[in-house]
């Protein structure tokens, strides 16, 4: 597939002349809000097989073949180049298409004010075929062990349909935040720690998960031994049951590093003990804080990076946010918090406003200001096709188990259609006894 930035002027007619292909394939394919009213510096996928690179300014053929992931003596056959030649500056390249890797994709659904809305069943149906693991957010930690269920409506019988693995997301989560608390008792007193996996285990029976996933944040730094004994344990008592045992991890770029989100979470630890873990690369750019992009490239990386000297490659799920945030201007600490958005709102919110798409080569995310009614400054930051090829070509470099979202209820369907074209998603098998 190839990805095509709108310039001034193109309409999706002469963009569907230019590369051999309807009109309406792209419209359908990008599920298009804007198709009359394309707005400059939109990302598009066209739905080719294959896609085209310009040559620029210091590319060779060897760059080229290692950026698709191509032989170069291949690549020089294709295009009919003698290899040993410079290639032209503005030359259009052919590239094949590449052999599909292979990785799992894992999705969160958090329902919205205790239901799953029809918006969020629709976009797990849509979603489905793409996913190895489905995880409803989340089973809530109570004092005495027990759990508060979110509520699930179809979302096993969507799993079920797609063989998707359903992951028992549980937290120590309560209507205030993540709870300490809730971390301490849970990892300390054995009598409501037997209690927890025993209703873990019921619930997991119940409804069919298959992946148990721990999401457990801001706990005491002085727990971090008691949460690995007690992953250990838990991994025993699942692994009996033919279960995988998973955990999300907070963005560390180095075992030592401080603040409250990452002391308990050992990095070594849970490497050895899960069959995987999710790093919350994501949040950079967040609701409360200034303008900028959500998942930078480079912090991304950086966390990645790190992540790689504790566990191997195949343990690690990247996470990635499937939305954006629209600031009001300017930026206030502890003012207004910026609005969440799908890449498709972020579409819409350009061309309602008539705002070019600028994109940030360092973070690899678009971004767009514009002025709303009352006179007010906005600064959007989003996904789109580009960004998350960065993330996909990241993973594939990296060699990474795959990738995980936060959360589906957010339209972003370019992202399903780059993962159709350029991967195997794995379904696992996990046997119940």
């Amino acid at each position: 597939m190839q990805i095509y930035i709108v310039k001034q002027g193109d309409t999706i007619t002469d963009i569907a002349f230019r590369y051999g292909t309807a009109a309406k394939d792209i419209e359908e394919a990008n599920q298009l809000p804007n198709p009359d009213r394309l707005v400059v510096g939109q990302a598009l996928v066209i739905p080719i097989i294959g896609r085209f690179y310009t040559i620029k300014q210091g590319d060779t053929l060897w760059t080229v073949s290692r950026a698709f992931f191509i032989d170069p003596v291949q690549l020089a056959r294709i295009n009919r180049l003698n290899p040993n030649s410079p290639l032209q500056i503005g030359f259009r390249l052919y590239i094949p298409q590449p052999p599909k890797t292979k990785a799992e994709f894992n999705a969160y659904l958090e329902p919205a004010q205790d239901q799953v809305t029809d918006q969020q069943k629709k976009s797990a149906r849509e979603a489905a075929p793409y996913l190895t693991y489905l995880g409803p957010f989340s089973f809530r930690i109570q004092k005495d062990g027990t759990l508060k269920e979110p509520p699930l409506n179809s979302i096993p019988e969507i799993a079920s349909a797609n063989s998707v693995t359903l992951m028992l997301i549980v937290t120590n989560l309560t209507d205030e935040g993540f709870s300490d608390e809730i971390g301490r008792i849970v990892l300390n007193d054995q009598q409501v720690q037997n209690k927890l996996l025993d209703n873990i285990t019921a619930k997991a029976k119940k409804y069919g998960f298959r992946d148990i996933h721990f999401d457990m944040e801001y706990l005491r730094p002085e727990d971090k031994e008691a949460y690995n004994a007690f992953l250990r344990k838990a991994k025993q008592r699942f692994q009996k049951e033919g279960w995988l045992l998973s955990t999300a991890l907070a963005p560390k770029t180095k075992a030592d590093q401080k603040g409250k989100w990452y002391e308990a979470h050992d990095y070594k630890a849970h490497g050895q003990i899960a069959d995987f873990v999710v790093l919350m690369t994501y949040e950079w750019g967040y609701s409360g804080g200034p303008p900028m992009a959500v998942s930078p490239i480079n912090q991304v990386k950086e966390v990645l990076d790190y992540a790689l000297t504790e566990m191997p490659a195949s343990k690690i799920m990247m996470g990635q946010n499937l939305y954006g945030y629209d600031w009001t201007l300017p930026f206030v600490p502890g003012g207004k918090f910026a609005k969440a958005i799908s890449p498709q709102q972020g579409i819409e919110l350009a061309a309602k406003y008539n705002a070019a798409i600028q994109y940030s080569q360092k973070d690899q995310a678009p971004h767009f200001k514009y002025v709303d009614e009352d006179g007010k400054t906005h600064e959007v930051w989003f996904e789109d096709a580009r960004s998350i090829q960065a993330k996909f070509t990241l993973l594939k470099q990296l060699k990474l188990r795959g990738m995980s979202y936060w959360k589906l209820g957010l339209s972003f369907p370019q992202n399903w259609l780059l993962i159709q074209d350029q991967f195997e998603v794995e379904k696992k098998t996990v046997p119940s006894r």
